[in-house]
């Protein structure tokens, strides 16, 4: 564990196109993301869940207290991104939890992305309607 005089732990964490800063602070268990709270952010209870899953797999989510900024992307990307956020700050408090964050996969930054429109197509695979006649 990292001495008692570094109060805040940093991770980025990218996804799809958004990216968040993530700083872990000691605390009572409170979420914020961009000023607002993580149940007032995040519509849905899916994403709601993964951001927290770091913190129930590493059993410290009654430690800290997390301010993310989140830009870019849609909810589920900023989700992606504040989870991979929060691992990375985790490493940063104590490098020991690496193995259960490593074999969950939330270390590893998810390279999914949006595939671009190709020309002469109606999107990136499907072509436009043929005709015989």
């Amino acid at each position: 564990m990292s001495d008692a005089t570094n109060s805040q732990f940093y991770g980025t964490g990218r996804r799809k196109t958004a990216t968040a800063r993530v700083f872990l602070r000691p605390g009572a268990g409170t979420v914020q993301v961009n000023g607002r709270d993580l149940d007032h952010y995040f519509p849905s209870d899916v994403l709601r869940m993964v951001v927290r899953q770091p913190l129930v797999l590493t059993e410290t989510g009654e430690k800290f207290d997390i301010y993310a900024t989140v830009e870019g992307g849609g909810y589920a990307g900023q989700a992606g991104a504040v989870r991979h956020g929060i691992s990375r700050a985790l490493l940063e408090f104590d490098a020991a939890l690496r193995d259960r964050l490593k074999t969950a996969g939330l270390l590893t930054r998810d390279p999914r992305k949006k595939e671009r429109k190709k020309y002469g197509r109606a999107g990136a695979r499907k072509r436009f309607q043929f005709s015989k006649r």
